[in-house]
């Protein structure tokens, strides 16, 4: 059975756990700065991206801390998240050469 494609969504938040935890918020600041505000999370949406991640196994929670009272849960990417999020790169990079060369763009040179 194929692996079922990765969400923009989905991707950027591993994306955002790469370099270290993160907590709720932190990665939905990260999020936001990676993709440039393309892909911004509201809170609900991103546990619902970080349960499924979590279900499938690409990520886990890593601690919880107290900061104002709450606790805060950080999550960090798995070895199979650290893969998958390598592949998914490797794909989009792949995907991205092909649309270039069939619009007729040499590598760096913008659509205009």
């Amino acid at each position: 059975m194929a692996a079922k494609p990765m969400t923009g969504q989905a991707f950027f938040v591993l994306t955002a756990l790469a370099d270290g935890p993160r907590h709720g918020y932190g990665i939905v600041g990260e999020v936001a700065g990676l993709s440039q505000g393309r892909v911004t999370l509201k809170i609900g949406s991103l546990y619902g991206v970080l349960e499924r991640l979590a279900a499938e196994g690409l990520i886990e929670a890593d601690r919880e801390e107290a900061h104002d009272g709450r606790l805060r849960r950080y999550y960090r990417l798995t070895e199979d998240g650290q893969r998958a999020l390598a592949d998914e790169a490797e794909l989009r990079t792949a995907t991205a050469r092909v649309v270039r060369a069939r619009l007729g763009l040499a590598d760096g040179q913008a659509a205009g």
